[in-house]
């Protein structure tokens, strides 16, 4: 199966935004992958709905927004009009997270569930038919160019597992030292959408990047 790969503009050039984000629209990236630090559930601070409506004026992929905040309910609304196309949640930030996920579905963007490396995927057994996509961490969250973790792959296995046991249509996306070296065994493995920042923007050529990212079997 073909991957969805959905690069990380938080290793982007933010002093030309607007290139990069023409430069993915140019590839065959699939989603622009959007990280939203608060300082507080990470330790680190990217950037907020300012940056992500510019993002959206210019962007011709859709958005993956990636909430790592503490409260995330408190800005569903305000994400979905600048633009997310699905949002992304942390499990161990949202106390409802079911009624967290019917909110998303109720705004018209697609419902993902993040967790923590250190989280099992089987406390998504009850909600695992509401989740449109589960991301995966595979590095610990809050700051990018971090080392994979190789737990991830069987992490990987018993998420797909799950999925399939529940007849679930929820696919897995890998966020964390993605690169052209695991790529292929990250998919054997059942994942979907490969998510890569710094692999492919400090590439010399971003956009062969992403599409050799693409072509992994």
């Amino acid at each position: 199966m073909t991957p969805l790969i959905a690069p990380s503009i938080l290793a982007a050039d933010f002093s030309n935004l607007q290139r990069e984000v023409e430069m993915l629209n140019s590839s065959v990236a699939d989603y622009i992958h959007v990280d939203i630090m608060d300082g507080v559930f990470v330790p680190n601070i990217s950037f907020g709905i300012p940056v992500t409506e510019a993002i959206r004026r210019f962007a011709k992929k859709p958005m993956d927004v990636h909430l790592m905040i503490v409260n995330p309910d408190n800005y569903l609304e305000a994400f979905r009009n600048a633009g997310a196309e699905v949002i992304s949640v942390h499990y161990e930030a949202c106390t409802h997270l079911h009624r967290t996920l019917q909110t998303i579905k109720h705004l018209g963007a697609k419902a993902g569930v993040a967790i923590n490396p250190h989280t099992p995927v089987e406390l998504l057994t009850d909600v695992i038919n509401d989740i449109d996509m589960v991301c995966l961490m595979s590095v610990n969250p809050g700051f990018g160019g971090q080392k994979f973790i190789e737990h991830t792959y069987s992490k990987i296995s018993r998420l797909k597992d799950l999925i399939l046991a529940r007849g679930a249509k929820t696919k897995i996306e890998i966020d964390g030292g993605v690169t052209i070296e695991n790529a292929s065994k990250l998919m054997a493995a059942g994942a979907d959408v490969l998510v890569a920042g710094s692999f492919v923007f400090n590439s010399p050529d971003p956009v062969r990047t992403i599409s050799q990212l693409k072509s992994v079997e």
